[in-house]
């Protein structure tokens, strides 16, 4: 399937409901540079997809897959902080670490598509 648009990249999709799942979790929270920094890791996922997408070279879409996957890593592992900090609950935790891991998995085999 040729994709037309990074709108129509499935990892793209669910990296920006991610994103505003993790905006939504952290509205709260008072610890501004934590929270400016998960926050943009989260967009940094979904930018990451579209960029690379729109310089059309597949070596520069592998390499800013590469990117958009370390930014999700990046997501996760404050997730844990998140945590044991009492920022987030152990359900929100569960939720946005999954969605992560998933986003993980999508842009591995993204990448190997190519």
């Amino acid at each position: 399937m040729k994709i037309g648009r990074f709108e129509d990249i499935q990892a793209w999709q669910k990296a920006k409901t991610a994103s505003l799942s993790v905006y939504k979790a952290f509205e709260g929270c008072k610890d501004f540079k934590f929270k400016d920094q998960i926050q943009s890791a989260a967009i940094s996922v979904m930018n990451n997809i579209a960029e690379g997408f729109e310089r059309k070279g597949v070596k520069e879409l592998e390499r800013f897959l590469y990117i958009a996957k370390g930014s999700a890593g990046e997501v996760r592992s404050m997730l844990y902080v998140a945590l044991d900090l009492k920022y987030i609950s152990p359900d929100s935790f569960k939720v946005l670490s999954s969605l992560y891991i998933e986003i993980s998995k999508m842009l591995a085999g993204f990448i190997r598509s190519l």
